[in-house]
């Protein structure tokens, strides 16, 4: 039986096609607009799984914050380091990262959890939560469906996949502090702060 490809292997094939299929991801930029009217000027941003940089980078980078992406494949991370040249680009897995507490004004993760086991994504919620300053924003992305090590097909190939039915992964970031926001796109999952006394979820 083929094993499931790894996520490196998976967007190393995909490139830019993968920005393309998701060009009209009308959700993903609306989350990104809430974001950019909630940040401080000259925020420092954190994107997990930055992909080609589009557009999740080159929208913060454009309204002058200083953005730092991470990707698990190199060929994203040479068209993201080209496409925006504005960010830090760098190559990693999130599993495998470390920052200081509070170093962050932000967190995005859109969808770049789905190739990691329920309980490891739970964990990593939980680290990214650490990670952010008080009051500081983690905006998560990913497939209202309850799957757990399920294999699917996508561009001609094969992945692990995992993700949680919508009222799962609030949940879990508010078993750690952290306050969901009301507003949901769908297939997302809200905005959430980090707990902090200067400032509240609308």
């Amino acid at each position: 039986m083929t094993r499931p490809e790894t996520a490196a292997e998976v967007f190393d094939a995909l490139g830019t096609d993968y920005e393309h299929a998701f060009r009209t991801a009308t959700a993903q930029r609306a989350a990104l607009t809430d974001l950019l009217a909630a940040l401080p000027p000259e925020a420092k941003v954190l994107d997990l799984g930055a992909g080609t940089g589009r557009p999740t980078a080159e929208l913060l980078v454009a309204a002058g914050h200083d953005v730092t992406g991470y990707d698990v494949a190199p060929k994203m991370v040479e068209i993201a380091r080209s496409q925006v040249p504005a960010a830090r680009f760098e190559l990693g897995d999130m599993r495998e990262l470390s920052f200081a507490d509070g170093t962050w004004d932000a967190i995005t993760a859109f969808f770049s959890m789905l190739q990691l086991p329920r309980p490891e994504q739970e964990t990593m919620i939980g680290r990214l939560a650490a990670w952010l300053k008080p009051g500081g924003l983690l905006v998560f992305a990913t497939v209202p469906a309850d799957v757990d090590g399920s294999t699917s097909s996508s561009w001609g190939t094969r992945s692990a996949r995992a993700a949680s039915p919508p009222p799962r992964s609030p949940g879990c970031c508010a078993a750690r502090g952290s306050k969901s926001s009301a507003r949901t796109r769908r297939s997302s999952s809200p905005t959430t702060r980090a707990p902090g006394p200067s400032r509240t979820c609308t």
